[in-house]
Formats: structure tokens, C-alpha cells, sequence
């Protein structure tokens, strides 16, 4: 399954070119981490284009180029976050994780996710103020993502029970990506042992949940 591409999703990504050679792609890819150091620094308000170009090390002519504003930065942030999240969800179905017990999946997938918020501990903070910056009609693009880890989960449910119909398993997929979705951004309210203590509960609730049809 391949990655949406953000260059489809006008509402989602207005960036005025999208960069081809591997020079240009550096370049947004250095200007998107001197956007997210800010950012999280002084936060998305009080971050001015200017600040983001001289922090990349690139001149603001040269940011206009691939960025209209800062809300065209901060959405390119957001995907390249779910695009390493979803990259990472990917990497876990290797042939031979049909093999493994429902606990050492549940273990291994939730695992995924949360450690995507340990190594990005600054993604929580981007995406609440991409809600606060776009319409909702750009997040139900953003939904895309949690749509294909849907019908990945559920494509991978079918092959271990396929006495389950594939509408049954994308209907079990939906409510387990909600439920993890919902606990695991939770979890990132409180402290470490709160953060601990949830996604142990989290992975408890999938496991009894799952057991239901797969076991």
C-alpha cells in the first residue's frame, strides 16, 4: 500500500512546488525542522516565516518558493509525521507476523505507535495546533491516514481468520484504531507512569477485545 500523496490534497498541502531534485528536497526538509524547533520553542504564533528561513539557513525568498505561509508548514509537518507513523505501522507486517500469538501482536503494534510519540515527543503539540489552524474539511484529509491503517489492520485480520468477512474485520479494525488512537493521545496528558499505566490498560482492552474473533 502506498503513502497518500500529499501533493493531491490541495487543502491539506499548498505548497507552491513541489520539490523533485534531491537539493530541493533537502532544503524543505531543513526548513521543516527549523519550523518544528520553533515552533516547540516559542510556539506556532510567535514564529514568523523570517525566523524559520534563518534558522534552515536558507533566504525567505528561498522558503516563498516551496512554502506560501506558515500554515503551509505546519500542514507539511503534520504529514511528514503521519507518514513516518504510518511508514513505521507498515514495517511491523513482515510475513511472519501472521505467525506471532494475538498478545505479541497487540504488544508489537501499540508498542509502534507509542514509541512514534517518544521518538516525536513534539508531534502532540503540532498536531493540536494544526486543529486550531485549519478547516474542517482539511481534517478529514488528514483522517486518510487513520483510514489506510484500517484497511491494512483489517486486511491483516482476514488473513488470520478468513471465516471473518472483510466488511467484519474493517468494522473490528475501525474500533481498534479509534480505541488505540483515542488512549495512546490521552496517555500524553500526564506523567510517565500515567503515560505507562494507560497503554499497559490500552493493551489489555485490544487484547480482550481481539480474542473475541481471533483467537
Amino acid at each position: 500500500m502506498s503513502l497518500p500523496d500529499s501533493s493531491s490534497s490541495p487543502k491539506l498541502n499548498k505548497m507552491r512546488r513541489q520539490p523533485k531534485q534531491a537539493r530541493s528536497q533537502e532544503r524543505v526538509q531543513h526548513i521543516l525542522d527549523a519550523a518544528e524547533q520553533l515552533f516547540l520553542e516559542v510556539g506556532y504564533e510567535s514564529t514568523t516565516t523570517r525566523a524559520i528561513a534563518a534558522r534552515a539557513k536558507v533566504s525567505v525568498g528561498s522558503l516563498y518558493q516551496f512554502f506560501p505561509d506558515k500554515k503551509a508548514i505546519l500542514k507539511a509537518l503534520a504529514i511528514r509525521y503521519m507518514q513516518t507513523q504510518y511508514q513505521r505501522f507498515l514495517d511491523l507486517h513482515t510475513p511472519d507476523t501472521i505467525t506471532l500469538t494475538l498478545r505479541s501482536y497487540v504488544d508489537r503494534m501499540i508498542d509502534v505507535f507509542d514509541q512514534f510519540y517518544t521518538d516525536y515527543p513534539g508531534s502532540r503539540a503540532i498536531f493540536e495546533q494544526l486543529l486550531d489552524t485549519i478547516t474542517w474539511s482539511a481534517i478529514e484529509k488528514i483522517d486518510d491516514f487513520e483510514y489506510q491503517v484500517i484497511n491494512e489492520l483489517a486486511r491483516f485480520f482476514h488473513a488470520r481468520k478468513p471465516s471473518l468477512s472483510i466488511t467484519k474485520c474493517e468494522r473490528i479494525a475501525m474500533v481498534i484504531t479509534k480505541t488505540i488512537t483515542e488512549l495512546l493521545w490521552i496517555s500524553l496528558s500526564g506523567d510517565q507512569e500515567f503515560r505507562q499505566e494507560l497503554v499497559a490498560e490500552t493493551k489489555l482492552l485490544t487484547l480482550s477485545y481481539l480474542q473475541q474473533y481471533l483467537d
